[in-house]
């Protein structure tokens, strides 16, 4: 496999910026939207781009953070709004989307939001709706120990939550690595993202999707459960869906097809 090096990037909009990283050197532009990250995806856009490497000749990738000064209230629809203004910003569009998880989230908004942005789309473990016990049992609890400022924690709770039994104790040591680097800015950053999560439901308006769109989630999916992934499906006109089995939340991570999956559709869509 080709080594993949990403370029990040600052976008400056009229009233905020966003950092990005661009990599891969194909014709059409894919955009990626990550789920929620103790720390910024930023400081791992070569890992990420390397993840992507089979399909460099095929896209060129633009993996967007959330933006910089994310305030206190901010929510997801907030956070595709300002994406879509980066994307606009940078001349690109209509793109092939991918999102994951609160990523997931924001390209579906995006999608019914901004439809002339959007060619076609994937969406990765993610559900239409946040209920009050998703809520209660995962958000508040990770924002809980981001805020007593227990990173370590932090980050086996989130490990846990996102990864079957066995490739998290695999998992265990590099968290807490990780947990070392996390700065106090990092942990506010945390924070907002998951009070965004309190309230997220875009059930009534999924029929304002336009454009082509795969589903893609698992049966052992501990946040929002195998299900939300299929009611998501039945929900958008023109939809395909695919269930994994025992690879969890972090299937778009884990699952040795799941990029291919995702090249094959998005190839399918108009130039």
């Amino acid at each position: 496999m080709a080594n993949v090096s990403a370029r990040v990037e600052t976008v400056q909009t009229e009233g905020f910026t966003m950092d990005c990283c661009r990599f891969g050197r194909g014709k059409d532009a894919l955009v990626i939207l990550p789920g929620m990250s103790v720390q910024r995806v930023m400081l791992s856009a070569n890992a990420v781009a390397q993840s992507y490497a089979r399909m460099a000749e095929d896209f060129t990738f633009y993996v967007f953070e959330r933006r910089n000064d994310m305030p206190a209230g901010y929510s997801v629809r907030d956070m595709a709004r300002d994406t879509a203004a980066a994307i606009q910003v940078l001349g690109l569009g209509p793109v092939r989307l991918f999102g994951a998880s609160q990523g997931g989230m924001m390209a579906l908004l995006i999608a019914m939001e901004f439809p002339e942005l959007v060619r076609g789309m994937v969406l990765g473990s993610m559900s239409a709706q946040v209920t009050e016990a998703q809520y209660r049992g995962v958000f508040e609890k990770w924002a809980a120990l981001a805020r007593a400022g227990d990173a370590a924690a932090l980050y086996l709770a989130f490990g846990e939550a996102l990864y079957p039994k066995r490739m998290f104790e695999k998992l265990r040591p590099l968290l807490l690595q990780n947990a070392k680097a996390v700065t106090e800015e990092d942990l506010r950053r945390f924070i907002v993202q998951a009070e965004a999560m309190k309230g997220f439901d875009v059930r009534g308006n999924l029929a304002k999707v336009a454009c082509p769109t795969l589903v893609i989630g698992d049966t052992d999916d501990k946040v929002f459960g195998g299900e939300a992934s299929a009611r998501l499906a039945e929900g958008i006109k023109e939809c395909e869906l695919y269930m994994y089995d025992g690879y969890g939340h972090a299937v778009y991570d884990l699952a040795p097809d799941y990029r291919e999956r995702m090249r094959r559709f998005l190839a399918r869509m108009d130039g």
